[in-house]
């Protein structure tokens, strides 16, 4: 049994965060186990507070789980203060080999609501993208990263080139935003690779960064190369977007487990 870990904030609507990168890791075959860096009190309607778990307990977290468990992968996703950024540093530098890791820079929820303070950036920056096998920015967060406009594919490529000199082995540019086709461009310090998507029309997209970044999370725990991985993951998540579903009043999830209910003929009931 391959086994992953997301180290994230938990989303209390379970679209997103821990309960979307556990749902996506069980959706691609790997058992999936969690630290919590942050509790959001969240619907599909927005995100209206947040409580920080403390350094020392997410330090706690990511060493016991070391201590006991061969871990194949590791996501990233929201870390919201300095010092969370710090523990969970630290915490990996006591590891004599660390697995593959996939950082998603979450800065801020679809509804606007700040996932990152404004000082924290730049030690997101320092401490955990030198550890990334991958970071998987939407066009907003590498916007915000790099202080720059990408509009297109070849300012997504400045984008991406600028991305892999803070310390990643790969970046991958989510192109979601863009007004034309949902292309997304992966850079490996040589080679620039573009994965065709075709926009779903649909509000239902609570979580998709989160279920993309865990299934390719998921994928190189299995032991694909980062192409392979990307390619998969984009297919996988294509499909949940394409059968997300209305939940609450606001912004529905992702069909983390469409494809598993289609064979098992729950989703005809």
């Amino acid at each position: 049994m391959f086994k992953a870990l997301t180290i994230a904030g938990s989303d209390s609507c379970g679209g997103a965060g821990i309960q979307a990168d556990i749902k996506s890791f069980s959706a691609n075959g790997v058992y999936g186990m969690s630290v919590i860096t942050a509790i959001t009190a969240q619907s599909t309607q927005g995100v209206f507070g947040i409580q920080d778990i403390s350094p020392e307990i997410i330090s706690k977290q990511i060493d016991v789980l070391f201590d006991d468990i061969h871990i194949d992968a590791i996501k990233i996703g929201m870390v919201s203060k300095i010092e969370s950024i710090k523990a969970i540093a630290e915490s990996f530098r006591k590891v004599d080999k660390l697995p593959v890791i996939v950082l998603d820079p979450v800065m801020i929820s679809k509804t606007g609501f700040k996932l990152l303070s404004e000082d924290a950036k730049e030690t997101l920056i320092k401490e955990l993208f030198p550890f990334a096998t991958l970071i998987t920015p939407n066009l907003p967060e590498a916007e915000e990263i790099l202080g720059v406009e990408i509009k297109d594919l070849e300012s997504m490529k400045e984008a991406a080139t600028k991305l892999y000199e803070l310390g990643p082995k790969y970046v991958l540019v989510k192109g979601g935003h863009l007004e034309s086709e949902a292309d997304d461009l992966l850079f490996d310090g040589k080679n620039f690779t573009v994965f065709k998507g075709k926009r779903v029309n649909t509000i239902h997209t609570h979580g998709t960064g989160c279920t993309l970044s865990s299934a390719i999370a998921a994928n190189l725990a299995k032991g694909m190369n980062v192409v392979e991985a990307v390619e998969e993951g984009k297919r996988y998540i294509t499909v949940a977007i394409e059968n997300g579903f209305e939940l609450g009043k606001g912004v529905g999830p992702t069909h983390h487990f469409y494809e598993l209910y289609e064979k098992s003929g729950l989703n005809k009931k």
